[in-house]
Parts: structure tokens; sequence; C-alpha cells
């Protein structure tokens, strides 16, 4: 209870049944006794009123949460140029790459942008060395493992997109238990495209659309937009577009990722490498999304 202390003598005031009132919500008891308190409790109260303000205040400078993405792709390019740099073998790139993607869904996670969407593994990249082949899907097998229980915790639901039938099949298994077990949770969708190809899913969606007209159960007229989309890899969420996609290491493309589902997309590329991208780098690209007029494609008068 907030204590009082009045600016004259009351001793000599006359002693008469006072009136009951409230202060904060509570009357006082009788007999009335004043006596110097320390102000701790309004101290308390005082940090019980600035507490939402602080939690605001998590939100870097400038950015204004009404006005951030609900969905983020990242291209995670560079990694191998990384560690060459750095005089290091290419696994430590992607290694360090793994370090920047968990401060990236840590970050998402703490501004509530509900869904991520990250290019870990092309369909092209089946081209690369078997070497370098292999230890991405090792890579991949060790972070599910260490990560499934944390990311559980953490309300992160694990979506994995792409031709997922070429994967080892100790990998495949340990997707499919990672996706399971994260159904239900809803504080951040990580969609994980691995094997991917842009063009694929809009191909494996038209394949999937002409053995539905096949079968009669539509007609050609009945194709459109929407089922399309219904058929591509991102039907597993209910944001199926980016907001933002964000490509790293100064290249100026997008690589077949999200073909159909980035039509108005707005894109950053930033000359970081993957394993340096930072806090700063990915404010930067928010405060830069946030400067963009998203007309799809009408006319603000």
């Amino acid at each position: 209870m907030f204590s009082l202390q009045f600016p004259i003598p009351i001793e000599n005031l006359p002693v008469t049944p006072p009136p009951k009132f409230l202060l904060s919500g509570c009357a006082l008891p009788k007999p009335y006794v004043f006596k110097r308190r320390r102000f701790s409790n309004l101290r308390l109260r005082a940090a019980d009123v600035a507490a939402p303000v602080a939690e605001e205040a998590a939100l870097p400078a400038g950015l204004q949460k009404e006005f951030l993405p609900r969905h983020v792709a990242v291209i995670m390019d560079g990694n191998v140029r990384w560690a060459r740099r750095m005089n290091l073998p290419d696994s430590n790139g992607h290694d360090a790459g793994v370090r920047s993607l968990r401060e990236m869904v840590d970050l998402c996670l703490e501004w509530d942008i509900p869904v991520l969407s990250v290019f870990a593994f092309s369909y092209d990249n089946w081209l690369r060395s078997k070497r370098e082949v292999d230890f991405l899907m090792f890579l991949f097998e060790r972070v599910l493992k260490s990560e499934m229980e944390k990311s559980s915790r953490k309300g992160i639901r694990l979506s994995v997109i792409g031709d997922l039938s070429l994967l080892p099949k100790s990998l495949q298994t340990l997707i499919n238990e990672a996706v399971e077990r994260t159904k239900s949770n809803t504080k951040l969708q990580l969609i994980v495209a691995a094997s991917y190809s842009g063009r694929y899913d809009v191909v494996q969606a038209c394949r999937t659309l002409a053995r539905k007209v096949k079968d009669n159960e539509i007609q050609v007229e009945d194709i459109n937009d929407d089922l399309i989309e219904q058929e591509l890899e991102t039907k597993c969420t209910h944001i199926p577009h980016p907001d933002l996609l964000i490509r790293t290491s100064g290249e100026l493309r997008i690589s077949n990722f999200l073909l159909w589902q980035s039509a108005y997309t707005e894109f950053f590329f930033s000359e970081t490498l993957w394993p340096d991208f930072r806090k700063d780098d990915f404010v930067e690209a928010l405060l830069s999304y946030q400067t963009r007029q998203r007309r799809y494609g009408g006319r603000q008068s």
C-alpha cells in the first residue's frame, strides 16, 4: 500500500471518527496510524506500469511492430566463400551458417514474425561434389537431432518442402518425426526447403491438377490461382507468400526459390555472407521493407 505524508502536524487534529475512503481500491482500517515508510511499494508499482513499455522497447529502434512482415524467406548464401576467406575447410562455413540460422529463428520468435522459410538445399545442389553433399546431409541430421527438443519447447513448428525422396532414408525418418512432433506448435513456423525447386513445385502442381481433370474430379475451366496454390508445397502454411525475401552474399537472383509464391514479394539483397549475417543485418532488411509501398499492381491516389 502507498504510504502518506502530510505537510502539517496531525497530532492536534480533532479526534473524530474519520470517514471511510478508498486508496488504491482498499478501505483504510481504523484507527488511522500514519508512519514514515520507505517507498519500496511505490517503486514496485512504477515497475509494474513500466513493464509493458520495456517489452515493447525490445523491438529495435525504428521498427514498427504493425508493419513487420508475416513471412520472411531467406536464401542462405555464402557459407563456402566465408570459410575460404577465413582459410578454413568448407564444412566450417556450413557449421557457421547454422549458427546464423539459430539467431534468425530466435529473432523471429522474439519479434512475433510467424513464418520463416529458408533455402537450405536446392534441387540443383545435387550437382555438387559427393563429399559436400554427404556433409550437408550429415549436418542436416545432426541439427535435427540436437535442435528437435529445444525447438519443440520454444513453440516452433517445422515443415520441410522439396523432393524428400532423394534424401537419405535416415534423414527422411528424422524429418517425419520432427514434423509430426512439432505439428501443433504455433509460435513460429520454420519451413526448410531441401532438395527444392521452384519450377518443379509448379510442375508437380500442374500434374496433380491434370490427374484430377482426367479423373473428372475437376473441369479444366475450374483451374485458377487458388487451385494451383492448393497443390504447391507451401500449402503447409496459412501464409504461403513471403512478404520479404532476403538473399545474402551479394548475389542478385532468387535461384529457383519460391517462384510462384514470390510474385509480389519485396526483395532485399545483402552483401554480407550468411555466416556473418546477424541481428543488425536483419534489422536493416526489415527497415528497408517498412519503407516499401506494396500496391500489388494497384495505384495509391
